[in-house]
């Protein structure tokens, strides 16, 4: 490429993308300058915002909100502790509707809905769980409500988006991501949503919304730990994914720690309403519980093992060579925080130290990794960097390549496969 340089030499261009004058040349401090100066110079047009903007964005909410409800039940109660997490919240709300406003926009100009699923569980435990103390009579109506819907979308997912990827899209196992495990998850996301919003009940209302949480859980988790096995036979025989999607190892960690987390806080409500709503099935309610927790260590145990292969991966990646920067990286921070709730609920059930203190560290730790992730949100798509549209189709077409030499075996994957999620 030839450089065009104007006559008057003492305008120096700060053209990065066009290379003029070399990147080398330029100091730190001038790009940052020209970063914070020209927002969204990596886009041709301010319309791309909406263009390319995709349903990964949601991950940042999930990510966020989690972060709020762990700092807010830190294991070792500070006060200060629960104002962050409340802010946190706050600001996880925000970034919700910003999110949903330019989704919306995006289905209404584009009309390319799919592979999507709006997830306000977060939200949802957030309400129960921080307003719980001040006693706000509209706090449980508003959260059954948000509830509702949330298991009418996880349940439309459940089903329609499997069902769209067994009928339309061609998929071998060597070119099989974890986000496959992305339409189910919410079943058993909703299910721990709903033992929450059912602390603020009791009675037949209470006991409806127990059930229907069984019933998703035992939906969710059956179906995740059969894509889990497909997953890890696929890593088995064709190595870990490339670089720029190597995130995605830890999202078999969501269910797994999740559906801990879920089935002990189903145990503890089921103990509380059940004696009285079931007196004819004598000891329901002690016999859940025992089965909450027996249930939830063993998955902890397998989403600790699973963890740690997930660490692994990601140092010998990173040694390596540098991963470039996307937003499959918020897939660090979801399935992460179920594990630390599976953790916490552990602690509190058992009361072991070990749990407690487990906890803690993974709470501080995650809460680093949520700050550091979100500065390189907020810089990249400060740059535009994260709107470019082409961005969804490169990573499927790296994730399609994964670890053979060999590209005629691989299967090309539509741009609308699940895949688009991370």
């Amino acid at each position: 490429m030839t450089s065009r340089h104007p006559a008057n030499h003492t305008d120096v261009s700060l053209d990065f993308d066009n290379r003029s004058p070399p990147i080398k040349s330029v100091s730190s401090a001038a790009l940052i300058k020209h970063y914070i100066r020209h927002p969204m110079h990596k886009l041709e047009s301010k319309s791309d915002i909406v263009r390319g903007f995709n349903p990964a964005w949601y991950t940042v909410t999930m990510g966020t909100g989690s972060v709020g409800i762990l700092i807010h039940n830190f294991p070792y109660q500070w006060s200060p502790l629960r104002y962050i997490g409340m802010a946190i919240a706050l600001f996880n709300l925000l970034l919700f509707l910003v999110i949903s406003v330019l989704f919306v926009i995006r289905l209404v100009k584009y009309r390319d809905l799919y592979d999507i699923l709006m997830s306000p569980h977060t939200l949802i435990s957030s309400l129960v769980i921080m307003l719980a103390r001040y006693d706000l009579h509209w706090v449980p109506t508003l959260a059954l409500v948000l509830w509702c819907i949330d298991v009418a979308l996880s349940v439309l997912s459940s089903m329609i988006i499997p069902f769209t990827v067994f009928s339309h899209q061609k998929h071998t196992l060597e070119t099989m991501s974890a986000t496959l495990l992305l339409p189910v998850v919410p079943n058993v996301v909703a299910a721990t949503a709903g033992a929450i919003v059912a602390s603020a009940y009791t009675g037949n209302t209470a006991t409806v919304i127990i059930l229907t949480s069984y019933v998703l859980w035992g939906m969710g988790m059956g179906i995740a730990m059969m894509l889990v096995t497909a997953y890890l036979i696929r890593l088995t025989m064709f190595k870990l994914p490339p670089k720029e999607s190597m995130a995605s190892m830890l999202i078999p960690l969501g269910p797994l720690g999740q559906s801990s987390y879920g089935i002990q806080q189903l145990g503890v409500q089921a103990l509380r309403v059940f004696p009285s709503e079931f007196p004819q099935i004598e000891y329901l309610g002690n016999m859940l519980y025992g089965i909450g927790f027996f249930f939830g260590l063993l998955l902890w145990a397998l989403a600790s093992w699973w963890l740690t292969l997930g660490i692994y991966s990601a140092i010998y990646t990173r040694v390596r060579g540098p991963v470039p920067f996307n937003l499959g990286w918020w897939a660090l921070i979801f399935p992460v925080s179920t594990f630390v709730s599976s953790s916490n609920s552990l602690w509190g059930i058992t009361k072991f130290t070990f749990f407690r203190v487990l906890a803690a560290a993974l709470i501080v730790s995650l809460f680093l990794l949520w700050l550091f992730v979100l500065l390189r949100t907020i810089w990249y798509a400060w740059s535009g960097e994260l709107f470019k549209p082409d961005n969804i189709d490169r990573l499927v077409t790296l994730e399609n390549k994964s670890s053979s030499p060999s590209t005629g075996a691989c299967t090309p994957v539509n741009s609308r496969d699940a895949s688009v999620i991370v």
